[in-house]
């Protein structure tokens, strides 16, 4: 064990690769492109190439093909007994050196949660999910959000479909992330980011080591066609969140400990948006 463990932190000393395996494991438990991650981190393929098998090799990330394309993930098992072996073997678990490592047995407690969820323009996608969440989860969340990189102004397609459905969009602003950052915010229990390109990008660690979660799913706004072409691809984006914020606030939050809840949010995670609608 200690030979392989040698080896992984080896291979995540070199600036790129760690580069490489951060934006998967941003992206967990989505499996991504190769020129996603070479586009994403500005890396050449033969380079990219060369990290990823580099990567591979050491059983952290794992390779599947789709058709003509590779497709990267990381390997959630290998990469928690890299953990466990640096947390609870060397360090014996010690509270004082691995917290907050040493949370997972931890219950959440009975109170009202916070939420955040981000895309990167905070116009549609992270906008529904929010006036989804603050209408399905009754009184049992705070819910918010924001964009990496925030528009001015809410898609109309966006504000249509929340309209047609009954949500109050005049409490809805497009804001950017950094306002849940900065000293005062809120402490989220949760953060979900509902883009690829938000989960693709290097965020801030949040206060109080909230669950995360990628249910990443297609971008509405960048449909084309006519207009109602483009509206049932921004009520397609609707129908899908829907999907998942049910299957959210079906989950006992109050009585899972973090690892059951983390687990929980991942398998969401992993339904395609294909088959939530």
């Amino acid at each position: 064990m200690t030979e392989q463990v040698t080896d992984q932190l080896a291979i995540l000393g070199h600036p790129q690769r760690i580069s490489v395996f951060r934006m998967l494991m941003r992206r967990f438990p989505d499996s991504v492109p190769a020129g996603e991650v070479a586009a994403e981190l500005d890396i050449k393929a033969s380079t990219l190439s060369n990290y990823l098998n580099a990567l591979q090799r050491s059983g952290l990330v794992k390779q599947e093909r789709l058709g003509t394309s590779l497709l990267y993930s990381i390997e959630m098992k290998n990469v928690q007994q890299m953990l466990d072996y640096l947390i609870v073997d060397c360090c014996r678990g010690r509270p004082d050196i691995c917290m907050p490592f040493a949370q997972g047995n931890e219950t959440m407690t009975d109170r009202k949660y916070n939420v955040l969820f981000l895309c990167v323009g905070n116009s549609a996608r992270s906008i529904f999910a929010e006036s989804l969440l603050r209408s399905l989860g009754g009184e049992r969340f705070n819910v918010y959000s924001a964009g990496t990189q925030p528009t001015s102004e809410l898609n109309p397609f966006a504000v249509q479909v929340l309209g047609d459905k009954g949500h109050d969009t005049s409490v809805l602003r497009s804001k950017h992330m950094s306002e849940f950052a900065a000293p005062g915010a809120p402490e989220m229990d949760f953060v979900f980011t509902v883009c690829n390109q938000a989960a693709n990008e290097e965020c801030p660690a949040w206060e109080g080591q909230p669950i995360s979660g990628h249910w990443g799913m297609p971008d509405p706004v960048k449909a084309h066609g006519t207009d109602a072409e483009k509206s049932l691809a921004f009520q397609n984006a609707y129908g899908a969140l829907k999907r998942r914020i049910e299957a959210f606030t079906s989950l006992p939050v109050e009585s899972l400990d973090r690892i059951a809840l983390q687990s929980a949010v991942d398998e969401i995670g992993r339904t395609s948006a294909e088959d939530m609608k």
